[in-house]
């Protein structure tokens, strides 16, 4: 028998490290040639790495959530005949897609060194979950300061649990197995007892590539945002009545179409808001082509597919695009192009958006524009309340490269659009 040691792979061009997200298997395990190891994220997409001979798993790189270098031992695995050193799989195609980041990689988490799978948790002693004997009243408990204060804040008095470790000792294990019922009532006999499980989610995959993207443009962009309030009942009876034609070659018009109209239009008008801001290169670049991401939820988390040329398309374009990108991003299957190269974020929480938001701005651009909820309140028109449809713009612009005073203006242009839509389809 010999021993191989199947090393992380270049999983893509420019990539230094990948973060293990999902093991397929364990120490012990015997896997066949071009069986799957591993899924692991680097911050452009998700792999799988197969194993390229057969063998018996001997020991694991890392846990889930560990970040390992390329290059790095991934598996070791125990082979027939001699064996040798080391040998380099050949990455999977990618089966999911994080939120892109044009710039450069996170920082390098510290390669961590190989060791074997976490032996299982011990189940709790039988004893622990066998009815409690009262202690004497004069019996002082034996338990860690720890377990004295879960039940002081519990409201267990320690002498009525009983203790499953040397001496009598109480054990956390043993303060929840009667906080469960299994020791009697808490003290004064209330029928409820208190809830002191904890329960620890690791951040791995593409949870932590969000949370650290949204810190860093948190942390490098001088966010502000501002809001308006926008008259959509025109634009509300437009929608209506294109949805009214049911033809079926043309989904269904959201808000958002008239939107992305609204914001190509713009632009025009405000070059600066179609940009990319390179903080460490101090330079701006300002694109002439629109390309709109729009801000997705997912079960994996939020994902910002990217309708590209926003300039060359029309209004039933946008929704077939959108509608289209939207089901992928969900279903797992938008590639890397897809979910990459925006210059302007529109987001929305749909009939939850609330009143106010404050988005965060999809760094490198400058500028994100938030949807809020629709609400029909009364208006003052001049002589009298009328019944209107209202909504908020809530927008967020990058204060380094953008002046309160131009955003304020760029806003109320989209506000303009939005409130006669007829202007949305004139040409020049």
């Amino acid at each position: 028998m010999g021993t191989r040691i199947v090393k992380l792979p270049d999983v893509g061009e420019g990539v230094a490290e990948a973060e293990i997200v999902e093991w397929h298997v364990e120490v012990g395990q015997s896997v066949l040639e071009d069986q799957i190891l591993a899924a692991v994220m680097t911050d452009k997409a998700t792999v799988e790495i197969p194993s390229p001979v057969a063998g018996t798993v001997v020991a694991l790189g890392g846990e889930v959530g560990s970040v390992l270098a390329v290059g790095a031992e991934l598996v070791r695995l125990e082979v027939a005949g001699a064996g040798s050193d080391e040998v380099v799989a050949t990455p999977k195609q990618a089966v999911a897609e994080p939120p892109r980041d044009p710039k450069k990689a996170e920082p390098a988490a510290a390669e961590k060194a190989p060791s074997p799978a976490a032996p299982p948790k011990p189940a709790v002693r039988a004893e622990a979950a066998s009815p409690s004997l009262p202690r004497p009243a004069i019996a002082k408990p034996i338990a860690s300061p720890a377990v004295r204060r879960r039940a002081r804040d519990a409201g267990v008095d320690l002498r009525q649990v009983r203790g499953s470790g040397p001496a009598g000792r109480i054990s956390h294990d043993d303060l929840d197995a009667f906080l469960r019922g299994a020791g009697g009532p808490a003290a004064g006999g209330a029928a409820r007892v208190a809830n002191t499980k904890v329960e620890t989610i690791k951040m791995v995959g593409l949870r932590r590539r969000i949370a650290q993207k949204m810190a860093e443009s948190k942390r490098r962009i001088a966010h502000f945002s501002y809001v308006e309030e926008v008259d959509v009942t025109a634009l509300e009876e437009l929608r209506t009545t294109l949805n009214a034609q049911e033809r079926p070659d043309r989904p269904r018009l959201t808000l958002i179409p008239f939107l992305m109209q609204a914001l190509v239009r713009a632009v025009v008008d405000f070059p600066e808001m179609n940009a990319l801001y390179d903080d460490e290169a101090e330079t701006i670049d300002r694109h002439g082509g629109v390309h709109i991401g729009i801000a997705t939820q997912t079960n994996a988390g939020l994902l910002v597919p990217v309708v590209r040329h926003c300039e060359a398309r029309g209004l039933w374009d946008f929704a077939t695009e959108v509608r289209r990108l939207a089901e992928a991003a969900r279903q797992g299957t938008a590639t890397r192009a897809e979910l990459s190269g925006s210059t302007i974020t529109i987001t929305s929480l749909g009939a939850l958006g609330g009143i106010v938001t404050t988005p965060v701005i999809n760094r490198p651009e400058v500028a994100i524009i938030g949807v809020n909820r629709e609400v029909v309140r009364p208006v003052w028109l001049g002589a009298q309340f009328v019944p209107r449809t209202m909504m908020n713009l809530s927008s967020s612009f990058d204060h380094r490269v953008i002046d309160g005073y131009a955003a304020a203006r760029f806003v109320q242009r989209i506000k303009g659009l939005l409130e006669a839509p007829a202007t949305l389809f004139i040409e020049g």
